[in-house]
């Protein structure tokens, strides 16, 4: 038994043991991370999805799962699909920027007279 018991454990008022699949990822400093989780995928699903990883695997997955159960709470309707979708819409702006950056610079740098050509007569 750990004298101390993880976030996980704390929330679900229950005893941790020495091998808690939850210990490692949800400590007792930060219970608000478990919470969310909690809310979101339920205790039993995180331990299930955990379980089935390799160990090396598991501290990325608790981190991605905080993170989307954040984004869920935050925004109930699109969570992280509303993030990735602010994301593009700034992404293409920044490319419409860069293609008009980059036509404002080919025409700057083009000889002179190359643009008196293009010009009709009067």
């Amino acid at each position: 038994m750990n004298s101390s018991r993880c976030a996980a454990c704390k929330h679900l008022r229950r005893r941790c043991p020495s091998d808690c699949i939850f210990a490692p990822y949800f400590p007792s400093n930060n219970p608000r991370r478990f919470a969310y989780v909690h809310k979101i995928f339920g205790a039993s699903n995180v331990g299930k999805i955990l379980q089935d990883l390799p160990v090396s695997y598991r501290g990325e997955a608790a981190n991605t799962l905080c993170y989307e159960a954040y984004c869920r709470i935050k925004d109930p309707v699109y969570g992280c699909a509303g993030i990735v979708d602010q994301l593009n819409e700034q992404l293409k702006i920044a490319e419409y920027q860069l293609a008009t950056i980059k036509a404002a610079i080919t025409t700057a740098l083009q000889p002179s007279y190359l643009l008196d050509q293009s010009l009709p007569m009067l």
